[in-house]
């Protein structure tokens, strides 16, 4: 029951902020992109694994949706429905994109990265080796199959429910469970392989930490003021 009290007033303000935005209150709008873009990105940026296509994803789906603002009805959530347009604009470039490069060219590039967040730090040792395992996470997610990856973005990264992810992808909440169990099956089997030589960096013991142990060490022993 407090899931239903809670969810009634959510609702209600996403429906008056939706007839703002039909009566071209441009605060509204702006309103609504920043409550949901950093969602909406991540899974645009799932699917296609490129940054600015992922904008670009995200800016053409909120283009169609605030053109076709009047079809929201409220019966799913404004994420949702937002999310579920974004999801069919990425995947139709996805489309497109295999269609149009027939042959495949050795792609030199390094894979983008998104920009996790790090804890701030001012050791650059460690700092580095947190880059480095924010790095395999994100290659090892960005070569996981389409269906995969659409399914661990949503779930997992973006905390959605298995009902709210089913809806979401249009599949059933037992595909879904399914396919989230591969993904972190493959997940774990890709990090293993890879993750071994980056710990050995991942405990840094040079660099400032071992500059402060060694003048606390010597302060002790007196000998660090001769």
């Amino acid at each position: 029951m407090p899931a239903v009290l809670t969810a009634a007033p959510v609702l209600a303000d996403e429906m008056q902020l939706v007839r703002r935005a039909l009566a071209h209150d441009g605060d509204a709008f702006r309103a609504i992109m920043k409550a949901h873009n950093q969602r909406l990105y991540r899974l645009a940026r799932g699917v296609l694994r490129n940054d600015s296509d992922a904008e670009d994803a995200v800016q053409e789906a909120y283009v169609r949706a605030f053109a076709h603002l009047d079809a929201f009805r409220g019966d799913s959530s404004l994420a949702t429905w937002l999310s579920r347009i974004v999801l069919n604009e990425a995947l139709g470039r996805l489309r497109k994109r295999r269609r149009t490069v027939a042959v495949a060219m050795p792609d030199d590039r390094q894979a983008e990265i998104i920009p996790f967040p790090l804890n701030p730090s001012d050791d650059p040792e460690r700092t580095m080796a947190q880059r480095q395992i924010l790095q395999l996470v994100e290659q090892a997610t960005d070569n996981l199959p389409d269906v995969y990856r659409c399914v661990f973005m949503a779930r997992v990264v973006e905390g959605l429910s298995i009902e709210e992810t089913a809806e979401l992808l249009g599949v059933r909440a037992e595909t879904v469970k399914t396919r989230l169990h591969r993904a972190r099956t493959l997940l774990r089997k890709a990090l293993e392989d890879q993750i071994g030589p980056v710990l050995l960096d991942a405990f840094p013991f040079a660099g400032r930490r071992c500059e402060r142990l060694t003048e606390a060490v010597m302060k002790r022993l007196d000998l660090g003021f001769n």
